[in-house]
């Protein structure tokens, strides 16, 4: 893995023997700001794959933040680990103490692995701690606004394709009804969508229907991408929107809350070549950032939604330009991040939380 050719600006490696942390934290911008991403505790195959992953997330991290309108630069962290297993209160003080050795130009919070009360543990010894409970001043569950985002994104989408923001009479199949999906469902239900999912845990699938028993449920994801719908919204893992699911998907839009849904970036054109209007991920998943960040400034959740609802707008600048350019919505997007960057990046210094 050849860390110094992959454009980031720093990557450690930290070890704690004493317990048994190993984890990385991958520094890919601060020209706009400090670097947000959350901590990933995953059970990597290797180091390799662990570095690869924390180099990739933490570069979608640069291009989220800076479309979001946020003065925040990309960072991510992993731990190498079985969350189930290997988690204990001395690991993650360990690591906190890595992250505040950083003088905040990493900030952390959750992601795959990790809760508002591992970051609550985590903050015990880092001032550059966030996403942490309601309890300790922390906005709380932050796939609340991912949710709400991606919605709006789909609003935006509806908008573009026809010419209205809104999913009434249409069919939406969410593919993953965890914390995302299943908020996610209840926008798409109280806006009179049609709403059908899948999830390889039943239990999930179960608590949405015991809220929402409209909501209609198939066997697996290759039967809900075959199952007739408008649009299509993974919000599982990353690699959704592979050349198999891409060949047979019915619908107009995809629009989700997964991470890094292209499996190859052939996929966001080969979309384009069949007509179907792709929502990019980072652009649309990034209501929780959001959330995340309005917690520096004493969270409030009304003002943390107002900027998630620039969502709606920021897509539809995203569209607008695709179209006109003859690009696909990815490249696009990545065009917006990277002009903000450039142009703000140019005069910006670090701003440290205080």
């Amino acid at each position: 893995m050849d860390v110094l050719s992959s454009g980031h600006e720093q990557v450690v490696f930290c070890s704690d023997p004493g317990s048994g942390l190993r984890a990385i934290i991958a520094i890919h911008s601060t020209a706009l700001g400090p670097a947000l991403g959350g901590t990933r505790f995953y059970p990597y195959a290797d180091e390799d794959a662990a570095v690869a992953d924390a180099l990739r997330l933490s570069r979608a991290m640069s291009y989220k933040n800076s479309l979001a309108g946020l003065d925040l630069g990309g960072g991510k962290a992993v731990i190498i680990g079985d969350p189930r297993t290997d988690k204990t209160e001395a690991l993650l003080r360990a690591y906190g103490r890595f992250v505040e050795s950083l003088g905040g130009r990493y900030l952390t919070a959750c992601d795959v692995g990790t809760y508002n009360a591992d970051l609550d543990v985590v903050g015990r010894e880092t001032r550059f701690a966030h996403g942490r409970s309601e309890a300790y001043g922390g906005c709380g569950d932050s796939s609340v606004l991912t949710a709400y985002g991606v919605f709006q994104g789909m609003r935006a989408a509806a908008q573009h394709c026809w010419g209205a923001p809104s999913l009434t009479g249409r069919t939406v199949a969410i593919a993953g009804v965890g914390k995302v999906g299943s908020w996610l469902a209840g926008h798409l239900v109280e806006d009179g969508a049609d709403v059908v999912v899948t999830d390889v845990d039943p239990a999930a699938v179960e608590r949405l229907q015991a809220r929402h028993p409209q909501v209609r449920a198939v066997e697996d994801t290759a039967a809900l991408v075959r199952t007739p719908h408008d649009v299509y919204a993974p919000c599982a893992l990353g690699g959704a929107l592979d050349e198999e699911t891409v060949a047979v998907l019915p619908g107009r839009i995809v629009c989700g809350g997964a991470n890094n849904q292209l499996a190859a970036p052939g996929m966001a054109d080969r979309l384009r070549e069949r007509g179907i209007l792709y929502a990019p991920d980072f652009l649309v998943n990034a209501g929780g950032v959001i959330q995340v960040e309005d917690e520096r400034h004493g969270f409030s959740f009304p003002r943390a939604q107002a900027k998630a609802s620039g969502i709606f707008d920021v897509a539809l600048r995203v569209f607008a330009l695709a179209d006109a350019e003859g690009l696909s919505p990815a490249v696009a997007a990545d065009r917006l991040a990277e002009e903000r960057m450039r142009s703000v990046g140019r005069l910006a210094t670090i701003r440290l939380p205080r």
